[in-house]
């Protein structure tokens, strides 16, 4: 797991590595995180969820929390769990471990909500993702995580809008919950490919100098786990 890193600068657009595909676009998921040795993440937020062909990227609505997005790697979850409980909604819930290099420490527990349904729908495609990443883990440790700096590009729309006869890298979870679309204008991408594998076969990165610049940015600002008030009282 990572935080904010998987966002543009002002924290409204989601940011996909080049060559990574979003298969699941889920808004009105509530998101709560255990407690961990990170300050200020514990906690219950509401957000969208993307679940791609490398990872899930949840962002929370705009706040003035410092949390923009946290993203999980498939190979860095842990002991997930989907429950469908006869008293209360249906949850999905585990353990995201730490990415190296990705301002997060430990283990943090999370379980996830869906206010508009398709929690079903969507656990059974994570846990599909999750067993196919397992199958293809490589041996060694994966490299330290590194977030994508410099010029990003508006993603093209094969990146958002997969086939619904063939999801991406061959694999094809069922949609059906999830009809809508994210909005083009908020899908970036960077040059940089996919740091670590995902579940099928690698799509080829898309040649750069045909997309168009979006913007660019540095390194995301440490995550202290302030809010917004206090991060103007102490600057003051």
């Amino acid at each position: 797991m990572s935080i904010n890193t998987a966002n543009t600068p002002d924290g409204l657009g989601v940011l996909l590595y080049n060559g990574e595909t979003i298969v699941i676009f889920a808004q009105g998921v509530v998101m709560t995180l255990g407690t961990s040795q990170n300050q200020g993440l514990e906690g219950r937020r509401t957000g969208t969820i993307y679940l791609t062909s490398h990872r899930i990227i949840f962002m929370p609505d705009p706040s003035g929390d410092q949390l923009k997005s946290f993203e999980i790697p498939f190979n860095n979850m842990q002991d997930v769990n989907l429950n469908q409980p006869i008293f209360g909604a249906n949850y999905l819930c585990g353990i995201a471990t730490a990415v190296q290099g990705g301002q997060m420490h430990g283990e943090v527990p999370w379980r996830m909500t869906f206010n508009r349904g398709g929690c079903i729908e969507f656990g059974q495609s994570l846990l599909q993702a999750v067993e196919r990443a397992a199958r293809m883990r490589p041996q060694n440790a994966p490299p330290a995580y590194s977030p994508p700096l410099g010029v990003f590009y508006s993603a093209p729309p094969a990146y958002y809008q997969p086939s619904p006869d063939q999801g991406p890298n061959g694999f094809n979870p069922t949609t059906d919950s999830f009809p809508d679309q994210p909005n083009p204008s908020r899908v970036f991408m960077s040059s940089a490919p996919p740091p670590y594998p995902g579940i099928g076969p690698e799509r080829g990165p898309h040649p750069t100098e045909e997309l168009h610049v979006a913007g660019q940015f540095e390194a995301p600002p440490a995550y202290t786990g302030e809010t917004a008030e206090g991060l103007r009282r102490r600057a003051n």
